[in-house]
């Protein structure tokens, strides 16, 4: 049914798209749609991380669903969790438009939106109202106009004002649509950023994990940097990876991609660098969330033994649709993985 849908989608603006299919999706008849699509849930799948029990190890990457519309929804089609966000303080409307791009050529969109959403206050009230056993984690940042040596402020007041309903926390340190945002991912700004949160953490009766995640245009040292960062704050885990500012080896021509400008590069021209950077992390003995160029199956598989726990697809679900949720869930997961729960 998707690919019957997909060429109207294609044909309209990627955001108007975007948003007019969040509202489909949030009616009667979206739901309707979901329990055609409801993938089977199977105890082999069950996974067991941080104190927490995933149904399965396929999550919805941030962005898709920034302000916590549809989680009844995306529990129907399968996800075993889902990330909301990219949430700040106050709501804030993201960069000017047109900020959404389809590169068709490269299975691939380039976005500049910005941290666009509707403010920590009014999701926070959504996830309320969480569905039970769905797995929910929460991506805060800064709002634009904070300025960097007060951006703990901006996390730290998320992060407070989410605890109570959030399962685990993902600190966006790596978007390359705010302003100097990665500069947060050096070695010294990111370690006090994450002491704080995680000296917040210790003051709550209850401890939750906190990742980072990480930009995929860095170098293995800085890489490396981090990692040490990341085993000193003594953080659960790292998200590998945000979108990258590459351009290089698309098939889009030179021309389309001069006219789009800037913006973060999510897709399949990701999936090998991610595996790269995921395979690294890996090697040091801390837990990896794998995002990045998911399309198939043998994708998911092929993330997995490059070493991620769990794994999150996004541009690949804009692209495929839902049977790309039931293909990834009946994929032949490596045995090691599946001896987890």
């Amino acid at each position: 049914m998707y690919f019957i849908i997909r060429p109207i989608l294609f044909r309209m603006d990627p955001e108007k798209a975007h948003e007019w299919t969040l509202q489909v999706l949030n009616s009667v008849w979206g739901r309707s749609f979901a329990k055609l699509h409801k993938v089977p849930r199977h105890s082999r799948l069950h996974r067991l991380y941080w104190g927490i029990h995933f149904r399965n190890p396929l999550g919805l990457a941030a962005g898709m669903d920034k302000n916590a519309y549809l989680l009844p929804l995306w529990d129907m089609l399968g996800f075993g969790f889902v990330e909301i966000g990219t949430v700040t303080p106050r709501p804030q409307e993201g960069n000017p438009k047109p900020r959404l791009f389809r590169l068709p050529l490269d299975k691939a969109l380039i976005n500049r939106l910005g941290f666009n959403n509707d403010g920590a206050a009014q999701i926070a009230h959504r996830l309320e109202y969480k569905p039970d056993g769905l797995v929910v984690g929460v991506n805060i940042g800064k709002n634009k106009d904070t300025p960097l040596d007060k951006a703990v402020n901006d996390y730290l007041a998320c992060l407070m004002r989410f605890y109570d309903l959030a399962d685990y926390f993902t600190i966006n340190v790596s978007s390359p649509n705010t302003p100097d945002l990665r500069l947060l991912e050096h070695p010294f700004p990111l370690k006090q950023l994450l002491e704080a949160l995680q000296n917040a953490v210790s003051k709550q009766k209850r401890w939750k994990p906190i990742f980072i995640k990480i930009s995929p245009d860095i170098s293995m040292p800085k890489l490396h940097e981090i990692i040490a960062v990341a085993k000193q704050a003594q953080i659960a885990g790292i998200v590998a990876t945000n979108t990258t500012t590459s351009r290089e080896n698309l098939k889009t021509p030179t021309t389309i991609l001069e006219k789009i400008g800037e913006g973060g590069l999510s897709g399949a021209p990701l999936f090998a660098k991610s595996n790269s950077i995921i395979s690294e992390i890996d090697k040091a003995n801390i837990p990896v969330i794998g995002v990045g160029g998911i399309f198939s199956g043998q994708d998911a598989v092929e993330k997995i033994q490059a070493g991620a726990a769990l794994i999150q697809i996004y541009t690949g679900l804009i692209y495929r649709g839902p049977s790309l949720i039931r293909e990834i869930l009946k994929a032949p997961l490596p045995h090691k993985y599946l001896a987890n729960y």
